[in-house]
């Protein structure tokens, strides 16, 4: 097993399954595939119960995402994203997640930067970031006396 740390390694197999569902707000869940608070990079599927709204954002860097299940949409767009959709997000777009009345909605992100939680007036309210997720895995783990993944590289 290699050491868990945030050392850049060569090469990586996670299996999904292995990992929790890790509560991030009501109905709302991340499995985390791969943190590196050092470079502030993360990985992780997003999982969304039913309908609703998450929090208004803007990316500080760039964020791709492939839909699995389910569908959402942006308040700032025209489109839906559904399952084998690709959604790329620059860095600075601000956008307030959506999720539709039907089925649960699953995608996997890839996040490239911390992104800053927003109110209504544009101000800065919270910050989500790879230091954050780690953080929320790792209280997880604790919790339900799970170990650790290699995840942190």
């Amino acid at each position: 097993m290699r050491q868990i740390s945030d050392t850049p390694i060569s090469d990586a197999l996670v299996s999904a399954d292995s990992l929790p569902w890790v509560e991030q707000a009501p109905g709302v869940f991340f499995k985390p595939l791969r943190l590196s608070p050092k470079t502030g990079t993360w990985a992780n599927l997003l999982h969304v119960e039913k309908a609703g709204q998450i929090s208004r954002h803007r990316h500080l860097g760039a964020v791709q995402a492939w839909v699995l299940q389910g569908s959402w949409r942006y308040l700032e767009h025209d489109w839906v994203a559904r399952p084998g959709d690709f959604v790329f997000e620059g860095a600075g777009d601000v956008h307030t997640l959506v999720v539709d009345p039907g089925t649960a909605m699953e995608t996997l992100f890839i996040i490239d930067a911390p992104y800053e939680y927003l109110d209504d007036a544009g101000n800065v309210i919270g910050l989500e970031s790879a230091e954050s997720k780690l953080s929320l895995y790792r209280q997880h783990c604790a919790v339900h006396g799970l170990e650790i993944a290699d995840i942190i590289y």
